[in-house]
């Protein structure tokens, strides 16, 4: 039920030391929102038994669906943190028609049920277990909340992204919004601007929600504490899957360590509006990653064999969403089953080449 693939470096990596967590020294969470549903096995088991009682630190990176995941792997118990985010994420109901205050509205609420009472200093003060949330600042029409303007200044991003990537750096900033003892930066070819911002009480319930700002769905996020006034928007637009590499402040060089990646397709895209494009993510951002990917067999065990996304929030009613998501999520186990045999007999002959 579970497809393993890695990057070059990965494979040497694991042919000479094992499949075990202290290879690894960064996690990544993408964007995706429902998407996430069919790693919750993968999540539950990663930081309940792969990562239990570990020392050494793991750099724990997301954007939009994957900061909300992050901010549940760097609390004290990660386990219950991860179960209260599917749940009430699943759970979640509009009006018909809903505007963007309403969204944003519950999406409030479901942030407030991630942190729980004690999450916010869990999060800010875990000295293994760091948290990263990607945010996008947003420049020129892209900064306005009007639906009008916005989606013009969408459109410019969708056509400057066609010609080139690199021209995104016109309508957005990367923030990063991080540990305060974080010693990793992000290693980016498209040179965006990037802003490393630490997590402080102050801030943290911003940024998250910041990082999972929807274009058109959700209302932007203004003038986050302690960050240049404007507009913050869903990390996604600029990383939806990732294509920078990490590098550790300590050295100054490669960040040592593979990246551990729980991830619902294995192609990842660079931004959001790369999603139906040909374009690939640069092959040395992946020498050292570990891709966890559900199956097709898998997807097609699941009920409409698909994994879950947002449009199953209009194009199904509510009792019939909820039922197929929660479906999802307790067959997901069978995905942490298959890793934690892996891991058990290490039948690394089971690993893949990631070809991107």
């Amino acid at each position: 039920m579970l497809d393993i693939y890695a990057g070059e470096n990965a494979i040497k990596t694991l042919k000479e030391k094992g499949f075990t967590a202290d290879i690894f020294t960064n996690f990544l969470g993408a964007s995706g929102g429902p998407k996430w549903f069919t790693l919750f096995g993968l999540d539950k088991y990663l930081f309940s038994e792969f990562f239990k009682n570990r020392t050494q630190v793991l750099n724990i990176i997301g954007s939009s669906a994957g900061a909300f995941r992050a901010a549940c792997f760097a609390q004290k118990d990660p386990l219950s943190a991860i179960n209260r985010l599917a749940t009430s994420y699943a759970q979640t109901v509009y009006s018909e028609n809903a505007k963007p205050e309403e969204i944003t509205r519950k999406a409030i609420e479901l942030l407030d049920e991630v942190f729980g009472d004690t999450g916010i200093d869990e999060i800010i003060n875990n000295p293994v277990m760091k948290a990263h949330f990607i945010v996008a600042k947003s420049k020129g029409l892209t900064k306005f909340n009007n639906k009008l303007c916005q989606g013009s200044g969408l459109f410019s991003s969708y056509l400057l992204n066609k010609v080139d990537r690199k021209l995104l750096r016109l309508q957005y900033e990367r923030f990063v919004y991080q540990s305060p003892t974080s010693q990793i930066s992000i290693d980016d070819p498209y040179n965006f601007t990037t802003h490393h911002v630490d997590l402080t009480p102050n801030n943290i319930k911003q940024a998250l929600l910041a990082s999972g700002s929807i274009p058109l769905v959700m209302l932007g996020i203004k003038n986050i504490h302690g960050s240049p006034k404007g507009m913050y928007r869903d990390g996604g637009i600029i990383d939806y899957h990732f294509d920078f590499g990490l590098r550790s402040n300590l050295s100054r060089e490669k960040n040592d360590g593979l990246t551990l990646y729980p991830h619902f397709n294995a192609q990842p895209k660079a931004g959001w509006f790369d999603k139906n494009s040909s374009r690939k993510v640069l092959k040395k951002h992946y020498d050292n990653t570990v891709l966890l990917v559900p199956s097709l067999q898998f997807i097609a065990s699941l009920p409409y064999q698909k994994i879950p996304d947002r449009t199953d929030f209009t194009q199904l009613d509510a009792k019939t969403r909820i039922s197929y998501w929660q479906t999802v999520l307790s067959q997901t186990d069978q995905l942490a089953d298959d890793f934690h045999k892996l891991i058990n007999g290490q039948d690394l002959s089971k690993i893949k080449p990631l070809a991107l």
